[in-house]
């Protein structure tokens, strides 16, 4: 049994959380206003839109360390909704990697939308949850956790592919937003 932290109590918080409890780990959801209680698991996920991440690691500074971190977000422009908000050659994690250098940290989660991990399915389609890093056992760990919770993972490979996974979560939710596919849908992976 593991026990997880996610910072973040909204829709994906609480949607991921089902998940990993129902493989029988135990999860503690902290909000904004849980800045003073400490980090204590062993991983923890940013489950918080990229504009906030600075803050939360700001508020817990050295928190992180030693730690395995799961990045969520998705670098939207949410005035425009028209772009990622980090450079080309780089993504969300990559940055959080940089202001993090004591952490192992990962993407996944950013490809699924919480209706998906919570139903455990994309329309005829086990949900997979895409994982990329740099820390193979950090992959892995995390990996057990999502299939033992009943879902799929797979290796998107090394931290430098969280910027295609950024990028297709970015396109996923200006559809959603579009209304061109439903919040309860979105990319499956078959095979």
């Amino acid at each position: 049994m593991t026990h997880i932290s996610i910072v973040g109590k909204g829709n994906m918080g609480q949607a991921i959380s089902g998940v990993l409890t129902k493989g029988g780990n135990t999860v503690e959801l902290l909000g904004s206003g849980d800045a003073d209680k400490p980090l204590s698991g062993e991983i923890v996920i940013l489950a918080v839109p990229f504009p906030a991440v600075d803050q939360v690691l700001g508020q817990r500074a050295g928190q992180f360390d030693g730690k395995i971190v799961v990045d969520i977000s998705n670098p939207v422009d949410f005035e425009t909704l028209d772009g990622l908000a980090v450079p080309a050659d780089s993504s969300a994690t990559a940055e959080i990697a940089r202001k993090l250098p004591n952490a192992r940290v990962i993407k996944a989660f950013n490809t699924n939308f919480a209706a998906t991990l919570a139903s455990g399915s994309v329309g005829a389609l086990e949900t997979t949850v895409s994982i990329a890093g740099d820390d193979v056992d950090a992959k892995s760990a995390l990996a057990d956790l999502v299939t033992t919770g009943g879902l799929k993972a797979i290796d998107a490979g090394a931290l430098k592919r969280a910027r295609e996974l950024e990028a297709l979560g970015f396109l996923q939710i200006t559809l959603a937003a579009a209304e061109k596919i439903s919040w309860t849908g979105g990319f499956g992976i078959a095979g």
